[in-house]
């Protein structure tokens, strides 16, 4: 993803003000500040004439909108379950989507520098408070009632069908990149081996990395945001990042904490998880594909032929 020149910033956010403009909000343009670390949208923060402040998006892909569409649907089904707030669309257009800026801030943004993330809070001494209101927040929306949520447009996977999209996914990605052996007969491993799969589905987030989640000064979850790969499948989906931040161990405090709220497991759930990580490789090269950038499929090809996630 290029990095956009001071001039296409400035042509952006006069592009933004005037869509906004046309759709009722009248926002101060000196007040924009944008946030290109997104794959899908392009992100700005603004303040309209009243003093409120705005998150405004604007999809990078055709595609993106599909999913956007879906997104709609997810927030309509989580607003009236959850204990922490999603954003409201204000304004829902092919070329803009608004809501005003949830309470709060994300517990970790992309660090533009470094490439990893810049937390709020030292992530080595993060509180109960953040690990509990994290579990019970997975937990009750795991709990959403599957038949409500297909019934408001939500997409949805039984445990087979999100099995086999996580196969036909490789199959795919095998066939424009090159996959190690050893990581293919992992994954193969993983897919064949009926104990590590759940035989149940959940409603799932499915992005769930540190800039999605919004906490307060407490460092309790207060919210949720960018909801657009939202949709009923694989319980595990939601734990796989933390996984890859806290580890085996502090995935196993989580699940633990989990349980406690409600949340169900199996007995392979932890495993299953760690698998799911030494897989993603095949999700971000599925997404190159979509994609057809360059920039990710470089992306892509260096996590395949590098990727070795320690077996427990």
């Amino acid at each position: 993803m290029t990095k956009p020149s001071v001039n296409e910033h400035l042509e952006f956010q006069k592009k933004l003000t005037s869509l906004a403009e046309q759709n009722g909000l009248h926002i101060v343009e000196e007040s924009m500040k944008i946030n290109e670390s997104g794959m899908d949208f392009r992100v700005a923060f603004a303040t309209d004439e009243q003093g409120q402040q705005w998150i405004l998006r604007q999809p990078r892909r055709e595609d993106v909108w599909e999913r956007a569409e879906n997104e709609r649907k997810v927030l309509k089904v989580v607003k009236r379950h959850l204990p922490v707030e999603v954003p409201e669309w204000r304004i829902f257009t092919p070329e803009l989507i608004a809501y005003p800026l949830l309470d709060g801030e994300p517990i970790a943004v992309v660090d533009p520098a470094g490439g990893g993330y810049a937390w709020r809070f030292p992530q080595e001494s993060l509180s109960d408070d953040f690990f509990d209101s994290l579990a019970a927040t997975l937990a009750t929306l795991h709990n959403i009632d599957p038949v409500e949520a297909v019934k408001g447009g939500v997409r949805s996977k039984t445990p087979t069908e999100a099995r086999e999209a996580f196969a036909a996914n490789i199959e795919e990605i095998k066939q424009s990149f090159e996959v190690p052996d050893q990581l293919a007969k992992r994954w193969e491993a993983w897919l064949t081996t009926d104990s590590y799969w759940p035989e149940h589905s959940t409603f799932n987030h499915c992005d769930l990395h540190p800039p999605h989640i919004i906490v307060d000064d407490a460092q309790r979850v207060t919210g949720l945001i960018d909801w657009t790969e939202a949709e009923i499948a694989d319980p595990g989906k939601d734990f796989v990042i933390y996984y890859a931040l806290f580890e085996e161990e502090g995935l196993r405090d989580l699940l633990k904490r989990y349980e406690k709220a409600g949340g169900r497991t199996w007995p392979r759930m932890l495993e299953h998880i760690r698998e799911q990580w030494a897989a993603y490789p095949a999700i971000v090269a599925q997404f190159a594909l979509i994609t057809e950038e360059e920039s990710n499929m470089e992306m892509a090809r260096g996590m395949l032929a590098s990727w070795d996630v320690k077996r427990g």
